[in-house]
């Protein structure tokens, strides 16, 4: 079969997935047939994992005894406790995360087990767990006690509760909640990507939940809602917002927030994260935050070719904001990615599994060929430059 080459596999089509359709030119994301607006406003996260991982919505009766599965996980092994408190305090949050995802394995019997009821559970513990890694690691970094799991909570309330060590109000953990469920699956992206990746060697899933982290901590991934807040922080005020916008905008600079790899136009995700962002940011008193985002939104669209060229407000854009509003450190915005995907991450690894095939695309072989080895204590300054054979070659192993 003849090769060709598709840097960054945009137009590639590397797996058969069930979870999560994307139609970027129309601004559509579904999970397993439901659009992401219609599940962000009448499910929870906790819902959309079962759908993700069992391809219906549950009864209320498969609900209530999987909120008591992933409500029996949530705290995590004393030793696992013992070394994030030799982590650093100074460690950024993704890499404290990802070292404490990855000791997770050690402390789980069924860690080398790849039978699916194994994974299942594997599966429910990463999600459990995560959130609590994540408060657990903030309240050691700022010198406060580690708040105990509470299991009569939803994971966004207890994972508030495991942040601030009080009990958060319900639009809090509704606004949470809401973000979980945005962030939850979108396709084969870099992330999941590098998970099936890992899995598809028959690997364990901590090992490809582990990738998954590492892959999403890259700034070209995870992160820009994070970048979003720090620019609203740096414009500091409505007043200043306009001549910040507008000089970004002709030094050719980037917005953050705005544009998508795959979206050309509105981000189905951030339509009712807008709406929900303004309630919470006036609840918490943020608002002028939110009308800070509303004010670049405007300024942005109003621009010659921004829509054509497909330019809107991504997910990060109000997310950022929301996150803010619920006392989150922005360093912790892209641990909070994690925790919500992880439940689309262990999915794409399940159904990886379920038919398995080795991940090994080729390479275009751009070196050079026959080259004359020469001797070490023959050798130069300079590298031997022996004429190279034409063509290229395609790598395999």
């Amino acid at each position: 079969m003849p090769l060709t080459v598709d840097k960054g596999l945009a137009n590639t089509v590397a797996a058969d997935t069930r979870l999560s359709f994307i139609d970027g030119a129309k601004g559509v994301l579904e999970y397993v047939g439901y659009d992401i607006d219609s599940l962000a406003r009448n499910t929870t996260f906790e819902e959309v994992t079962w759908l993700l991982w069992e391809g219906s919505l549950p009864t209320n009766a498969q609900l209530q005894s999987f909120e008591r599965e992933l409500r029996a996980d949530y705290a995590v092994d004393p030793r696992v406790l013992d070394l994030l408190r030799t982590i650093p305090r100074t460690a950024a949050p993704m890499d404290a995360l990802r070292t404490l995802v990855s000791a997770l394995a050690h402390f789980d019997s069924e860690a080398d087990d790849a039978s699916p009821a194994a994974n299942r559970r594997k599966s429910v513990r990463l999600v459990a767990k995560t959130p609590t890694l994540i408060a657990a690691f903030d309240r050691f970094r700022k010198g406060k006690p580690i708040v105990e799991p509470d299991a009569t909570l939803t994971i966004a309330q207890n994972f508030l509760w495991m942040l601030t060590g009080q009990r958060p109000t319900d639009a809090m953990s509704r606004a949470l909640d809401v973000c979980l469920v945005l962030h939850a699956d979108h396709g084969l992206n870099a992330s999941t990507f590098a998970a099936r990746v890992t899995i598809a060697t028959q690997s364990d899933l901590y090992s490809a939940a582990t990738t998954a982290i590492g892959t999403l901590k890259g700034p070209l991934h995870g992160g820009a809602n994070q970048e979003v807040m720090e620019m609203l922080l740096e414009i500091g005020s409505l007043d200043k917002t306009e001549p910040y916008i507008l000089g970004k905008l002709a030094r050719k600079e980037r917005i953050m927030g705005f544009g998508h790899r795959v979206y050309k136009a509105y981000d189905p995700r951030a339509t009712y994260l807008k709406t929900f962002a303004k309630q919470v940011a006036s609840d918490t008193g943020n608002l002028p935050l939110y009308e800070m985002s509303r004010r670049i939104e405007e300024i942005v669209l109003a621009q010659p070719n921004i829509r054509e060229k497909g330019i809107f407000p991504n997910v990060d854009f109000y997310s950022a904001t929301t996150y803010y509003s619920l006392g989150l450190d922005l360093d912790l915005f892209t641990c909070m990615f994690a925790a919500s995907r992880m439940s689309g991450w262990t999915g794409h690894c399940i159904e990886q599994l379920a038919a398995n095939k080795l991940i090994r695309p080729h390479a275009d072989y751009t070196g050079p060929h026959g080259l004359e080895f020469v001797p070490r204590n023959q050798r130069g300054g300079t590298a031997s430059t022996s004429p190279s054979v034409s063509g290229t070659m395609s790598v395999t192993a």
